[in-house]
This record gives C-alpha cells, sequence and structure tokens, in this order.
C-alpha cells in the first residue's frame, strides 16, 4: 500500500521535471520507475539538476541538503520520486 500523498508527489515530481526542463506532458507522462534520468536525458545537466532540486523544495515545501544528494537520487524518474517521497512525507 503506497503511503498518503505518494500521489501528489510523484505528480509534483513530473510537473517539476516537465517546467524545469521544458519537457513535453506526454513525454513525462510515459516516465515510470525505471525510466533513467541524469546520464540519459541530455536536458538533465549538472545546471538543470540545482534547478530541479529548488523547485522540488519550493513545491513541497521540503529542505534539501547537499548531503542528501547522491549519485542513485538522479538515476531514475522511480529513485527521484522515492527521495522527494522521503523527505515531503516523513
Amino acid at each position: 500500500m503506497l503511503p498518503e500523498g505518494h500521489a501528489e508527489v510523484e505528480t509534483t515530481v513530473r510537473a517539476v521535471l516537465r517546467d524545469v526542463l521544458g519537457l513535453t506532458d506526454d513525454r513525462v507522462a510515459a516516465f515510470d520507475a525505471t525510466t533513467p534520468l541524469f546520464g540519459a536525458l541530455p536536458e538533465l545537466d549538472s545546471m538543470a539538476v540545482a534547478g530541479v532540486l529548488t523547485e522540488l523544495e519550493d513545491r513541497l515545501g521540503i529542505a534539501i541538503d547537499d548531503d542528501d544528494i547522491d549519485g542513485e537520487t538522479l538515476e531514475s524518474f522511480g529513485a527521484l520520486t522515492r527521495f522527494a517521497q522521503d523527505k515531503a512525507l516523513a
């Protein structure tokens, strides 16, 4: 069973990726848990990572420290969504 708020966080992660990276709704809607992000999406470079994380902080009302981020955080859509859920639903 998914925790309460799971769908809202996932929707927010999709919206942030769409808005910050300039992706189409259809492209973002097709993302599943295994969709690779960093290194696979040319739009998601190191500068865009900062924008994505800042926007997640703003929209979810969370704080993200540099120590929170590692190579796996942006590895896939599922990893990023789990990270955001852990922060927002804690």
